[in-house]
């Protein structure tokens, strides 16, 4: 596997979202290429993609916004999405661990995610990342 932040929207980036966020939420809108360039080029927010080290298939993506508030620098992770056809081989996990890494490395002084209690999997890999329940 291999873990990059995006600095520039491309079609394989656009199709791999397309086919991510509906694995996340039948409901869930997708962005349009414009809403993705939006999204790649904010200071306050970070989307990583995992990809498959032999394919170079982008299987999965996490948005971390980092934000400035009057008493630090808060991190915020939302939509981690690994494709149904790769999860249980840690992908996950990865993408988690590197964008904590990096909010940590920016400075923040706080993480936080919310995940839906049914997602039994998710929970646990969060809980063991370190997450507590609130």
């Amino acid at each position: 596997m291999k873990i990059e932040i995006v600095n520039a929207v491309d079609n394989t980036l656009y199709l791999a979202v397309q086919r991510l966020i509906p694995q996340l939420s039948t409901t869930a809108k997708i962005p349009n290429i414009d809403e993705l360039k939006a999204i790649v080029s904010s200071q306050a927010c970070h989307l990583f993609i995992v990809k498959n080290s032999e394919s170079e298939e982008i299987i999965g993506i996490l948005t971390l916004a980092l934000l400035r508030v009057p008493t630090g620098i808060r991190g915020w992770m939302e939509e981690i999405i690994v494709d149904a056809n790769a999860r249980g081989c840690g992908a996950g996990e990865a993408l988690c661990r590197a964008a904590i890494e990096f909010a940590w490395a920016s400075g923040a002084i706080t993480i936080d995610l919310t995940s839906r209690p049914s997602r039994d999997t998710a929970n646990r890999l969060y809980q063991k990342l370190g997450f507590k329940l609130r």
